[in-house]
């Protein structure tokens, strides 16, 4: 027998019935899935011929969360809760088969099973805390059942998803299939008939005390630097270990229902959709990207070697070129050593160690690239150096092969004028490590064909990046904006705030380090090369901060030579006398009074060079639309992702605030710190950012 003509079928082969949930693409617990798995749950409570159920998913995944479609309509009727409920108390046994993803209500789904078997590949997850949000159909309640609580802590505050191995030593699972997994989901369900069922929230949690479960929640807040969530899932998780499942339950309910409505989850469910809206780029419908399967990577540096790490784990086939044997031999072992380090840590097989390994050749000399599909250069931050590689670059690579430049502030357009190809020249700039950090700005010149840039876009889905189209411009999106803001921690300095002070105050705000921390670890000559370059055109007028140069030229660049704008003993990043007393010396030779500068004002004074810098971004049309300066940000630069991007804030802000700090800033500090046009037409028109 089957039935069901919606998203939801029901097939009976007596004893053991299979409830199917057939909802593309990700079978997305929509209203119609709702009601389609309680009518299924309530046909076998009825149906004598019935014994136990399997429920499972057609197409590439189990139920990997919720509706998206559904995001900030009203609920409608049954809600999930009911229906978990409804699984877990059914008079039958009931077994979860899992393939793909079983995430958020999918993942919920499961839990209330009486069993759960899975594939090999298989993931779980509670990953709502991401959307500013706490599972809101008993995952907090019912996973510390199944888990314990230790483990369950660390899913439901980080959304971390957990493979099927992980997922069957914390006892999530009770099998991985080796055969046909709903063959085996049916016999599991047949082995059940008869014997007592077992419902996870009806099982005892083993509680902890008072003392540690404080620290614990404590250590998940700090972590979370500003977050909501996740120090409130973890409270709930808490709960489980000393109240009754519905009382548990009913205290989730109220906490989701009242995040729902926070600002955080606004702001987090604006990254979430902006981070997939980004890739849609106006004008490339129907362009279709070049195929790209060899890659060439001129340079084994620490970026260069983080690029050709994130092009072998994406199964391309790879080429590191270098000067000298010497600097490929260097490039080689640093490679070596990253996959090594991965294999030591059991986040990589043997087997998949040396399959990227085998993926990725090495050659002296550019001539070994004549067959490559892509090329791209991380080579010295210099335009002349650069120059002349792709006018050698051009005489070497086939027709149709895309050259690619790392670069993080020159402009592409001059480079790609040193080729006959101009329209095969793109902008592909990574950042460190190239082989973990998420962000990739895809930057088009003036006569980047425009299969290039689709051909780009492709290339970081299969990097599994977040790809940001933009135009060239000095530092492009995030590079222009930091220098701007990070102009604005000088200025502190000057008027009486010390580095310490000015990072702590953004990490309070969010960040996961502040401008000068994070100086110290990127390396200070990095930025006093780009300053030097840009000498000669520098207004004689604008506000100068010469603290960073004296350092460089004291030769402290940061972490790496023990010294910056802190000193590292052992690792350890501690305040230097030696650089509060250059800082003082600046105020003076200035003629500034150095005053107390409070973390709020700090907190001012940076968001509104940020925010106004992204202004003039958008009115020179170096990118399109506010939320790739968002993605940007968020994804490459650590703005906090639950307060949604800088500009996206700045509307819950008010733009008229943001407005009144540039003025004044642009008063006291001069050429160089002028309004953004844009600013002034949203706020005189009263027109927002986002709709």
């Amino acid at each position: 027998m089957t039935a069901g003509d919606g998203p939801v079928r029901l097939t009976s082969t007596s004893p053991v019935a299979l409830i199917e949930i057939d909802n593309p693409p990700v079978n997305a617990t929509s209203q119609a899935v709702r009601a389609g798995l309680l009518a299924a749950i309530q046909e076998v409570e009825r149906n004598p011929q019935i014994e136990a159920a399997v429920i499972a998913c057609a197409g590439r995944t189990f139920v990997a969360g919720a509706d998206i479609r559904e995001f900030g309509q009203p609920p409608r009727e049954p809600h999930l809760p009911d229906v978990i409920d409804a699984i877990e108390d059914s008079s039958k046994p009931v077994v979860a088969a899992v393939h793909g993803t079983a995430l958020g209500g999918g993942c919920e789904i499961a839990l209330a099973c009486h069993a759960r078997i899975a594939e090999p590949s298989a993931s779980f997850g509670l990953p709502e805390v991401k959307l500013g949000l706490v599972p809101g159909a008993g995952g907090t309640q019912r996973l510390p059942r199944l888990v314990g609580l230790e483990a369950a802590l660390d899913l439901v505050s980080s959304g971390r998803m957990v493979k099927a191995a992980e997922a069957l030593r914390l006892r999530l699972i009770d099998r991985i299939s080796s055969r046909d997994l709903r063959q085996e989901a049916t016999e599991l369900a047949r082995e059940l008939i008869g014997k007592p069922i077992r419902r996870t929230g009806e099982q005892v949690v083993a509680g902890i005390d008072s003392q540690s479960a404080s620290a614990k929640v404590a250590e998940i807040r700090r972590k979370a630097r500003g977050a909501e969530a996740p120090g409130r899932a973890a409270e709930l998780a808490l709960l489980a270990a000393d109240l009754p499942l519905k009382e548990g339950m009913a205290r989730e309910r109220e906490t989701f229902l009242a995040l729902r409505g926070s600002e955080q989850s606004a702001a987090l469910r604006h990254a979430f959709f902006a981070e997939r809206e980004v890739t849609r780029l106006p004008g490339l419908d129907g362009v279709e990207p070049r195929p790209v399967q060899k890659v060439g990577i001129v340079g084994a540096g620490t970026m260069g070697s983080g690029i050709a790490i994130a092009f072998a784990d994406a199964g391309f086939d790879v080429k590191v070129v270098e000067t000298s044997e010497q600097a490929l031999s260097a490039g080689e072992a640093r490679i070596t050593d990253t996959y090594e380090k991965q294999f030591a840590s059991g986040r990589l097989s043997a087997a998949a160690r040396g399959e990227r390994l085998q993926a990725i050749g090495y050659a002296v000399g550019t001539s070994s690239l004549s067959d490559r599909d892509l090329v791209i250069e991380a080579v010295f931050e210099d335009l002349d150096v650069k120059r002349a590689l792709f006018r050698d670059l051009d005489t070497i690579l086939k027709p149709g092969t895309i050259l690619a430049t790392n670069t993080s502030y020159l402009d592409i357009n001059l480079i790609a004028a040193a080729t006959s190809r101009p329209a095969d020249v793109v902008g592909l700039h990574f950042f460190s490590p190239a082989n973990v950090m998420k962000l990739l700005e895809i930057v088009r010149t003036d006569a980047t064909a425009d299969d290039v840039v689709a051909t780009g876009l492709a290339l970081a889905k299969r990097l599994r990046k977040i790809p940001v189209v933009c135009r060239v411009c000095d530092g492009f999106v995030g590079n222009r904006i930091l220098s701007r803001y990070r102009q604005q921690a000088e200025y502190l300095l000057e008027e009486g705030a010390l580095p310490h002070e000015v990072d702590a105050a953004l990490e309070s705000f969010g960040f996961p380090m502040g401008p000068f921390a994070v100086s110290d670890l990127a390396g200070l000559d990095i930025a006093w090369a780009r300053r030097k370059r840009l000498a000669p055109n520098r207004d004689p007028r604008e506000r100068y901060v010469d603290i960073a140069d004296r350092l460089c030229e004291a030769g402290r660049f940061g972490r790496k030579t023990g010294a910056g704008w802190y000193r590292y003993e052992g690792g350890k990043r501690e305040i230097d006398p030696v650089v509060t007393a250059l800082v003082e010396e600046a105020s003076q030779r200035r003629g500034l009074t150095r005053r107390t500068i409070s973390a709020e004002e700090i907190q001012s004074r940076i968001r509104t060079a940020i925010v106004n810098e992204a202004c003039k971004i958008l009115d020179e049309r170096i990118v399109e639309r506010p939320l790739d300066v968002d993605v940007v940000m968020m994804n490459g630069y650590g703005y906090p992702a639950w307060r949604g991007g800088p500009l996206f804030e700045a509307d819950r802000v008010g733009l008229q605030f943001i407005l009144d700090q540039a003025k004044e800033r642009a008063e006291l500090d001069g050429p160089g710190w002028e309004v953004a046009e844009g600013l002034v037409r949203r706020v005189a028109s009263a027109e927002k950012f986002y709709p």
